[in-house]
């Protein structure tokens, strides 16, 4: 379930009013507020559990995970920077990772991290341009209602740009090969080619920069590393 989902509950007034997520689960009533609410507490805890589980440093770090990712659709409320909030929750999926499996920091996961957060960061600003001016009216924050369309499209261009850089950082550090390096490439391509799709006076192509390209671009990338690391090693 997407991470924006999952906070639904908190929103739910504000969605409901907005055409364009009135018809979710939470705020269409379908399924029931204090019922989602049960489902994060249970699943909160499972987590904090599993984390106990793995090791030490996943169990003491599991309140900051769960504070970032459930603090999300709060930001929106104060301030402009709310998608980098949305941005770093996802970027601790593979420092998470890296840390279940090793039990301790490494440059390797941080570079990976604050690509996720740029890239993902830069994808919501995409998606928000549609809220432009209902996040005005109904005094929320986000870069496209603090900038306007055309800014706001500029910021996402740079926080791609800096994630294609802390990805190719990555990948020298890990001294991968030709395939991965050839996965980093697409990626970028794809990068390029959503925002060819989005203009400030067109947004009807907006889910298929923000959803499909993006999700073609994660799964090409992340299966030409792995490909490349298992032929190399």
């Amino acid at each position: 379930m997407q991470l924006w989902h999952l906070t639904d509950g908190i929103d739910r007034s504000i969605d409901a009013l907005t055409p364009r997520t009135a018809l979710r689960e939470i705020p269409a009533g379908i399924i029931k507020a204090n019922r989602a609410l049960w489902f994060v507490i249970v699943n909160a805890l499972l987590f904090t559990v599993t984390a106990y589980l793995i090791n030490k440093l996943c169990f003491f770090l599991s309140p900051v995970a769960l504070f970032v990712v459930l603090g999300y659709s709060f930001t929106k409320r104060f301030t402009a920077l709310c998608h980098l909030v949305l941005g770093a929750g996802l970027a601790l999926a593979p420092v998470g990772a890296y840390l279940a499996v090793t039990g301790k920091f490494d440059i390797t996961p941080i570079l990976i991290g604050v690509a996720v957060l740029c890239w993902v960061s830069g994808f919501d600003i995409i998606y928000a341009l549609q809220d432009e001016q209902f996040d005005r009216e109904n005094k929320l924050h986000s870069i496209p209602s603090l900038m306007g369309k055309k800014q706001a499209l500029q910021v996402s261009r740079i926080l791609h740009f800096l994630s294609a850089g802390f990805l190719a950082l990555f990948l020298y550090q890990a001294h991968v090969g030709l395939i991965a390096w050839s996965g980093l490439a697409i990626f970028c391509a794809l990068l390029i080619y959503q925002h060819s799709l989005v203009s400030e006076n067109n947004l009807s192509k907006v889910n298929i920069a923000f959803a499909t390209t993006n999700g073609i671009a994660s799964i090409v990338f992340a299966g030409m590393v792995i490909s490349d690391i298992f032929l190399l090693h």
